[in-house]
């Protein structure tokens, strides 16, 4: 794909920071890198409301590695057209956050965009959908797990109900699990939590006939529900898997200690903790549909942010 539009699109958030250069035409996206650093930029917000020093250190080294990929591109003879930088729910809860962008505006000339819960809903959506390989009953919940925050975005060919919910996989365990392996009245705790988010969301996970899973979260549990020796991409873009399955590997890996996450084959260093908070919040979704079983997508808001920059 010679010609099309060079675009360079980033994600920036409460646990991940991720950068997808790709040229985009009416052919589709031809993706040149795809690539993420763990970061914690979320650390300590939900009890603090800044974000940590040493939390924007590594985001900054992150972006440091992200600039010098974009001008490599320009290097090699095809320079980036456009950037995005979308910040999500530690920037937006940040006190500091003026800080938070005046690092990003010096490492790559643009202000990042603190993307609203709305906006970061239709992203998702668009960035999910536009890559299943075959038509799915509609209408379709998106569901995409972060850090700091949970959406949830039913529609068809577009979003017609969207919500951003303040749970996601680092807040719960920050906020709940906090032995190793967590109690089962830390446990409880967190469930009563993230069932009284969904009791107050307005988005009707009842109605969805499939049920699309994207990001970190999501692609790890199923990671572990296929039984993967290592990470495969290919294996797990677009695999189905069965509710049950994925409650009983919750399960599993609520009842793990850290150090036994971290021995998991696919296992990523920067989300073993973690992991166990996200996978109960995509359990407690998963058991309010109808749905028996979850598709799982590796295309998810970086894909939107991206095909946000083409025309038409």
């Amino acid at each position: 794909m010679s010609g099309g539009l060079r675009v360079a699109a980033v994600d920036c958030g409460t646990n991940t920071i991720k950068l997808m250069i790709a040229t985009l035409s009416g052919e589709g996206a031809d993706v040149h890198v795809r690539t993420s650093r763990m970061v914690r930029l979320g650390q300590g917000v939900d009890s603090t409301g800044r974000l940590a020093d040493e939390a924007m250190e590594r985001t900054f080294a992150a972006i440091d590695e992200y600039a010098a990929l974009i001008r490599q591109s320009a290097d090699e003879g095809r320079p980036v057209d456009r950037i995005r930088f979308c910040a999500t729910s530690a920037t937006r809860d940040a006190s500091n956050g003026d800080v938070f962008a005046a690092g990003v505006r010096e490492r790559l000339g643009i202000d990042p965009e603190v993307v609203a819960g709305q906006e970061e809903a239709r992203l998702s959506f668009d960035g999910a959908v536009r890559n299943l390989r075959s038509a799915p009953q509609e209408p379709v919940l998106v569901l995409d797990i972060g850090g700091g925050s949970t959406e949830l975005i039913l529609g068809s060919s577009a979003p017609e109900a969207a919500h951003s919910m303040d749970i996601g996989s680092v807040r719960m365990h920050e906020r709940h699990l906090h032995s190793d392996p967590p109690t089962a009245a830390e446990i409880a705790a967190a469930v009563a939590d993230i069932d009284a988010h969904l009791d107050a969301c307005p988005v009707d996970a009842s109605l969805a006939q499939t049920v699309v899973g994207v990001a970190g979260t999501i692609i790890t549990v199923a990671a572990g529900v296929l039984g993967l020796t290592a990470y495969d991409r290919d294996a797990i873009d677009q695999a189905v898997l069965e509710r049950d399955d994925v409650h009983a590997f919750a399960q599993r890996l609520l009842a793990m200690t850290v150090e036994e996450r971290l021995a998991l084959p696919f296992m990523h260093p920067g989300r073993a903790d973690v992991i166990g908070a996200g996978a109960l919040i995509l359990d407690r979704v998963l058991l309010r549909t109808s749905a028996t079983s979850l598709v799982v997508s590796e295309a998810d808001i970086l894909d939107g942010i991206a095909w946000s920059m083409f025309p038409g």
